[in-house]
C-alpha cells in the first residue's frame, strides 16, 4: 500500500508542502507486472473531495512517478494529464512509453489517476441486469424516456460506490493538480495534456496563471462549445478522417479495397447492420468503427474489417468507454425530449454522411438525464499566463478535430501557440521527430516554435 500524504488545509497553503512518500507500486495490473529493478514509485495524495469544503469528506488520489534517469541534468519534474476522460496516469507512468528518451533524461515524469478514474475513487456498479439496455441509437420518445430512466438508475447505483461521483469536474481537478505541484515541491507546473487531459491543462492555466512554467495540450478539447456545436464539429472530425482513408485507397495499392468504390461498400455495411445482420452488433455499433480504427490510424486494418464486414463476416466494434462521472460533470446535454434528440442526430448525419454519428452523439446517450447545470459550465477559457501554452494537433484528427484546436487557440490569443502536424490521428507528439522535438524544446527550454508552425507528414504505412 502507497503511503497517504495528507493536503495541509487551506490556510496552511503559502507554507512548504512536505515531500510525498513513495513506496512500490501495487502489482494490480497483469499487464503492467512490477519489475525488481522498476524505478517507478506510487503515492496517494489525500484530498477533500469536495474543496468548498476542505476540512470535510476526503478521498486518496494516487500518483506515481518515473525519476529522471541522468540525475546530474535533472531538469525538474514533468506532470502528465491523462486523456479519455477515464485514462489511467499512474498506468502511464509505469508504462514508461509516453515522452521522449531526452525528456525521460531530464524530468521526473509524473502523474496520476484523475478523481473518479481507476484507483482514485473510480465507481464500481453495473447496471441493473433485469432492466433493458436502450439501444445506443434512439427512435423515439419511448427510447428517450427509457435510456434517461436507465442512465439514471446506473447513477444512483454508482454513486455509493465512489467518494467522488458527484465531484468528478475537471475545475476540481484543477485544485488536486495544484496540491500535486506543491506537494512535489516544484514552484510551477510544467505540463504535459493529452487529448481530454489538455481540459486540465487549459483550465490549470486560467485559474493558477502565475504558477505555469510550460503547458503543453496535444489533440485539444474545445470546452466552450454548446451541444449542437459538439455533435456537429465531432462528427465533422471524424468524416474528414474518413475521408483521407477513402482517398488513401483510391491512391494505394496497400489498401486491400484498392480500385474499387469504398463509399459504396461502406453504405453498404451500414444498411446491413441496421437490418440486423452483425447481431449482436448494431448499425450504431459498426458506424463508430471507423473512430477508433482511424485514430491510431490503422488504415490498412480498417480496411480489412469493411472487406471483412462486406463479405459478412462481424468483426469487434468496441465503442470506446468514457468515465460518466467526469464527463458528464463537465458538458452539459440539455436535450429535453426525442425532437431535440432527433435533431442532433440529422446535425451529426449531414455533417458526416459517410460515419454517420462521430463520438458526440455517443457523449449525448451516455449523459443524457445528468443533472444540470453541470459543475463545470462550458465556457470561453480566459488564459493570461507569461509563457504561451503550446497547442498541436493533427490536421486530420478523428476525435479531438483540428477546427478545436485553432478555436481554442484563438480564443487564447498571444497566450497560446499552434503547431499544426499535417497529418492524421489522435496524438501527434512522437509521431515525427518534428512534432517531438517542438514539444521537447518547448518543455525543457521553453523555446517556442513561430506563429504557423507545422510539421510534415511522412506517407501513410503501407500494410504490414
Amino acid at each position: 500500500m502507497a503511503a497517504v500524504f495528507a493536503l495541509a488545509p487551506p490556510a496552511a497553503a503559502g507554507r512548504p508542502a512536505p515531500a510525498l512518500a513513495w513506496q512500490t507500486c501495487p502489482d494490480d495490473i497483469k499487464e503492467l507486472p512490477l519489475k525488481p529493478d522498476d524505478p517507478v514509485r506510487c503515492a496517494t495524495l489525500r484530498l477533500p473531495v469536495d474543496w468548498a469544503q476542505p476540512h470535510g469528506a476526503t478521498f486518496d488520489l494516487w500518483v506515481a512517478r518515473r525519476p529522471a534517469r541522468v540525475a546530474e541534468q535533472r531538469a525538474g519534474t514533468l506532470v502528465f494529464g491523462p486523456g479519455g476522460p477515464g485514462d489511467s496516469g499512474v498506468n502511464r507512468i509505469r508504462q514508461g512509453n509516453r515522452f521522449s528518451p531526452e525528456i525521460l533524461d531530464k524530468f521526473d515524469t509524473v502523474s496520476f489517476d484523475p478523481r473518479g478514474v481507476a484507483r482514485s475513487g473510480a465507481p464500481s456498479c453495473a447496471p441493473d441486469p433485469t432492466v433493458p439496455t436502450p439501444p445506443m441509437l434512439l427512435t423515439g420518445q419511448r427510447d428517450f424516456d427509457a435510456l434517461t430512466a436507465y442512465n439514471r438508475a446506473l447513477w444512483d447505483a454508482c454513486r455509493p460506490t465512489s467518494p467522488v461521483f458527484d465531484h468528478a469536474d475537471t475545475l476540481s481537478t484543477v485544485r488536486d493538480l495544484e496540491a500535486l505541484r506543491r506537494a512535489l515541491g516544484e514552484p510551477k507546473l510544467t505540463f504535459h495534456g493529452s487529448s481530454y487531459g489538455t481540459l486540465l491543462g487549459t483550465q490549470y492555466a486560467e485559474r493558477y496563471p502565475g504558477r505555469v512554467r510550460a503547458v503543453v495540450l496535444e489533440s485539444v478539447f474545445d470546452h466552450s462549445l454548446g451541444v449542437r456545436e459538439f455533435v456537429r464539429t465531432s462528427a465533422i472530425a471524424a468524416q474528414d478522417s474518413f475521408d483521407e482513408f477513402v482517398a488513401w485507397c483510391d491512391a494505394s495499392t496497400a489498401c486491400v479495397l484498392h480500385g474499387k468504390d469504398v463509399r459504396g461498400i461502406w453504405a453498404d455495411v451500414l444498411a446491413r447492420a441496421d437490418r440486423g445482420e452483425y447481431a449482436p452488433y448494431t448499425g450504431f455499433d459498426i458506424a463508430a468503427i471507423p473512430i477508433g480504427a482511424l485514430a491510431r490510424p490503422d488504415w490498412p486494418g480498417f480496411a480489412g474489417a469493411v472487406q471483412s464486414l462486406s463479405a459478412g463476416t462481424p468483426v469487434p466494434a468496441a465503442i470506446p468507454p468514457i468515465s460518466t462521472a467526469v464527463f458528464c460533470n463537465d458538458w452539459p446535454m440539455p436535450v429535453r425530449d426525442y425532437a431535440e434528440y432527433a435533431d442532433l442526430v440529422r446535425t451529426a448525419a449531414a455533417a458526416a454522411p459517410d460515419v454517420r454519428y462521430g463520438a458526440g452523439l455517443l457523449a449525448v446517450g451516455t449523459c443524457l438525464g445528468w443533472p444540470t447545470p453541470v459543475r463545470n459550465p462550458i465556457h470561453v477559457p480566459r488564459v493570461h499566463t507569461r509563457t504561451p501554452l503550446l497547442l498541436l494537433n493533427a490536421r486530420h484528427d478523428p476525435r479531438t478535430g483540428y477546427e478545436w484546436a485553432t478555436h481554442v487557440a484563438a480564443q487564447l490569443g498571444r497566450h497560446g501557440r499552434l503547431v499544426t502536424y499535417e497529418g492524421w490521428g489522435h496524438g501527434a507528439y512522437r509521431t515525427t521527430p518534428c512534432t517531438g522535438a517542438v514539444v521537447d524544446r518547448y518543455l525543457i527550454d521553453l523555446v517556442l516554435p513561430p506563429r504557423g508552425a507545422t510539421c510534415a507528414a511522412p506517407p501513410p504505412a503501407p500494410a504490414a
